[in-house]
């Protein structure tokens, strides 16, 4: 994978951008996945997060961000 593509996709900034979207707070998430607010901020800054909890927060907001990755390294390809 080229840089350009790594760095267009960071998945933190893109769960962030959806909990805003939604008008979710971090707390609210917190207590959705079972974690602390110090995790959550430990995700939301992270690039890259393990695929497990990536889904399981994918239907938690009802958001499908695995596909949302693929579309955005299909558009680089």
């Amino acid at each position: 994978m080229q840089s350009s593509q790594m760095d267009s996709l960071h998945i933190g900034n893109m769960i962030k951008a959806e909990l805003k979207a939604q008008g979710r707070t971090v707390t609210w998430f917190a207590m959705a996945i079972h974690t602390t607010r110090t995790n959550v901020y430990k995700i939301l800054s992270k690039e890259s997060i393990d695929l497990k909890l990536l889904i399981r927060i994918s239907k938690l907001l009802h958001h499908d961000f695995l596909s949302e990755c693929s579309n955005s390294i299909e558009n680089e390809l």
